[in-house]
């Protein structure tokens, strides 16, 4: 079996999965339009525009960044499921290095986000009066991908050393909501206290929401360059991460 088909396999195998959870589907649509019409609404009710735009548009960009977190890290726990039903093993026995498999598994998990994200991105610009051009729409996909990359390496990372489900739960607790509430997905990061900007100002998960709001509302804080040289350096240091984990995880 060459490293190629190998590859392939650990997609089709992970894309056939998430096509037979239809649950899993519509969760991970649900969950990002309540926030967006019980929280954007709600809260948006008694804030003013923001940038010139609504807090309901506002807010869009950082619930995809969150229906990325949430989904990608959580992929992670399915390492525990195959290693459970003896599933990694087998796939560890094959001819195939320990890096090919953390990228099929990679590969799965973006293929499954990245659709959850184009029906949102669909829901936002026909319910939410989200406008996307074709260079917008490419630009967020590309931005999605390369946080998507990343999520899903921390989730597989975790995955890799720990045994139980419990024990994913807890710690990817304490992995996930400091990165979505400290991004500035809720709220401007201009004007905040010293102490707490400096918290949100060194979390990548920041620069992706920036870029996000840049590129689809065409308001920022940091700069695209900027934003893309961070996400970038993230992404190439939790796919490092996640291939040196794999090579010495034990099953």
């Amino acid at each position: 079996m060459s490293e190629l088909t190998g590859l392939y396999a650990l997609w089709l195998r992970e894309f056939k999965v998430f096509q037979r959870e239809k649950s899993r589907i519509v969760s991970s649509l649900v969950q990002p339009l309540l926030w967006l019409v019980i929280f954007g609404t709600g809260l948006g009710s008694s804030i003013e525009g923001i940038s010139g735009t609504s807090y309901t548009s506002f807010i869009y960009p950082g619930i995809l960044a969150m229906t990325v977190l949430f989904g990608s890290l959580f992929f992670g726990l399915y390492i525990i499921f195959d290693r459970r039903v003896d599933f990694l093993k087998e796939v560890l026995v094959a001819p195939l290095s320990r890096t090919t498999i953390f990228f099929g598994k990679v590969m799965g998990g973006a293929t499954d986000g990245i659709i959850e994200i184009a029906m949102l991105m669909v829901l936002g610009a026909l319910f939410f009066s989200i406008r996307f051009s074709i260079l917008s729409a490419i630009a967020t996909v590309l931005i999605i991908l390369l946080l998507m990359v990343s999520i899903l390496s921390v989730g597989l990372i975790i995955g890799s050393v720990m045994t139980s489900p419990e024990g994913f739960g807890l710690i990817s607790s304490f992995v996930i909501f400091p990165l979505f509430f400290l991004s500035g997905a809720l709220f401007p990061v201009q004007n905040l206290p010293s102490w707490l900007y400096v918290f949100v100002v060194i979390n990548p998960v920041t620069y992706a929401v920036d870029a996000l709001r840049t590129v689809i509302l065409g308001i920022g804080s940091f700069g695209l360059p900027l934003d893309f040289a961070v996400m970038t350096a993230f992404a190439v240091a939790m796919v490092l991460i996640g291939t040196q984990a794999f090579k010495r995880m034990k099953v």
